[in-house]
């Protein structure tokens, strides 16, 4: 008997090794070699799988290589600085080709008609890449929603962010700006110049503004969860540039417990901002003009009659709410930060552009600060802010990944396939743009958005394209337009002797050596 029992351990334990030995060897072998196969019976060249890493090493020895040299004061930025690796492997294989991150083929498509199939008429069959859990602290929001969650979260918060009921942001986003312009003029020596870096000072602005414009009166408070969820970003980004260990977060390391703690102290912060907010709200003691109270209202109003008659109530819990707040931060702060940063950094290398703008916006605007009618009348602010996210986009490219078999053209996207969209690449693509793409030319932009690019309106896509566009969209542009147009009526820049031209993505486009400006007081 004993010997019987023995046995069928010993067998229990063989299958059980041999069960796990073969899913292993599907998920880093077979399947990888399924997946070369039908892409490569397509036609679609590009790179060879390698056993686990695929291309990542090679994809790291591009990074270190380019962000070890800074540029001269060029705009050609992809090959030599942002990312060499996807720059070489279309130059090589063509603008769809496949490379491996790891055990998954990663397709990059430079296709605009394919973009817009992907992004409008298939996108219910590609969604973001299967995530490290590390980055979920950060927010479980609209962006990493899919499906009717997706769908019932972005209709109560449309109303948010409606173009009339940003409008009524303006003041609170002049206000910022105003604080901040105060800010540098006492900085300036008494021959009204001065040498600032604009980077950390426009995330300051812009973390500012969304917690004015989230949260209103309790702004205070909503810029000291800021600086906790930049803690607590520091912290992801981190752990995200080490190899993910499964059950790795769990353990009692230092930076584990202080990423913990900071996601619970956020977590409960915003539930006290929320639960305070909605208590006021039904009291009759606050308005309802803030990103938060608007997204109450709106969910308020949600309830089973507005969908179909055999769906549950669609309205958000509370740390359904709560992650969206944290989503405000995370989406709204260092996106438009980038893009400010840029602004003034590519003004300052293109003076006469820097000027023409200036003259707009006092012609414009005279003493006043920026309102609605203003924004909507700058011109020439539209087309340098539209150029500077063509050529320096905060995003370098949306990555997509296949849930399912799915027809894109002539190509059959396997399931597990992840795809690459290159806005930065696409952005400069002569057959679409020109051979002036590397060019600063904001007149491009001169007939708007849809007539910039040759045929293909859908090329310029910075805050993405069909259903899933961003939905702050509206609040960055009117963000962008006020803080320009303010700086620009008080002060002239020149780039600084110490500013390294040195772009490089964390996960956005920054300067890696920071934005040194010298300003003139005017």
């Amino acid at each position: 008997m004993a010997n019987f029992v023995t046995f069928s351990l010993g067998l229990s334990s063989l299958l059980l090794l041999s069960y796990y030995l073969a899913r292993i060897s599907y998920s880093i072998l077979l399947k990888p070699k399924w997946l070369q196969r039908r892409l490569r019976q397509q036609n679609i060249k590009g790179t060879t799988y390698k056993l686990l890493l695929g291309d990542l090493k090679d994809v790291g020895k591009h990074m270190a290589d380019a962000w070890s040299k800074p540029l001269s004061l060029t705009h050609d930025l992809v090959p030599r600085r942002v990312d060499p690796f996807t720059h070489d492997l279309v130059q090589k294989y063509g603008k769809i080709s496949v490379c491996w991150f790891g055990t998954s083929p990663r397709l990059t498509i430079m296709d605009p008609e394919m973009i817009k199939e992907i992004l409008l008429n298939k996108a219910g069959h590609f969604h973001l890449p299967p995530l490290n859990p590390v980055i979920l602290s950060l927010a479980r929001g609209l962006t990493i929603q899919q499906g009717e969650t997706w769908v019932h979260h972005r209709r109560i918060m449309n109303p948010a962010f409606h173009m009339e009921k940003l409008k009524g942001m303006i003041p609170a986003f002049s206000e910022s700006c105003a604080v901040l312009i105060e800010k540098w003029k006492t900085s300036m020596t008494p021959q009204g110049a001065g040498e600032i870096d604009v980077w950390p000072e426009f995330q300051d602005l812009t973390g500012d503004i969304i917690s004015r414009t989230a949260f209103g009166n309790s702004y205070e408070e909503g810029n000291r969860i800021l600086v906790l969820q930049k803690e607590l970003q520091q912290l992801v980004m981190e752990a995200m540039r080490t190899l993910y260990i499964p059950g790795f977060r769990f353990l009692p390391t230092k930076k584990n417990r202080r990423r913990n703690n900071l996601d619970k102290e956020i977590t409960s912060m915003l539930r006290t901002l929320v639960e305070t907010k909605e208590t006021m709200i039904r009291a009759g003691e606050a308005k309802e003009d803030d990103l938060l109270g608007l997204l109450l209202q709106s969910n308020a109003q949600t309830t089973p009659q507005h969908h179909e008659s055999n769906s549950k109530n669609y309205e958000m819990s509370m740390e359904e709410i709560i992650e969206e707040c944290k989503q405000f931060y995370l989406a709204g702060h260092e996106t438009t930060a980038t893009w400010l940063t840029w602004t003034i950094i590519v003004l300052a290398m293109h003076q006469d552009w820097q000027q023409k703008a200036r003259e707009e916006v006092l012609h414009v605007c005279g003493d006043k600060t920026p309102d609605p009618e203003a924004i909507s009348h700058l011109k020439i602010v539209t087309m340098i802010l539209n150029e500077v996210l063509r050529l320096y986009p905060s995003v370098i490219a949306l990555y997509k990944h296949a849930y399912k078999e799915t027809q894109i053209g002539d190509l059959s996207i396997p399931s597990g396939v992840d795809v690459t969209l290159p806005i930065m690449l696409i952005n400069r693509d002569p057959e679409l743009w020109g051979d002036d793409a590397e060019e600063f030319k904001p007149d491009r932009f001169a007939e708007g958005v849809s007539k910039a690019c040759k045929d293909h309106p859908s090329a310029f896509m910075p805050f993405g394209w069909g259903p899933r566009t961003c939905i702050g969209q509206n609040f960055a542009n009117i963000e962008a337009k006020v803080a320009i147009a303010m700086i620009l009526k008080h002060f002239w820049f020149e780039l600084s002797p110490s500013y390294i031209h040195a772009p490089y993505t964390v996960m956005t486009l920054q300067p890696q050596h920071g934005a040194q400006i010298i300003l003139h007081q005017l």
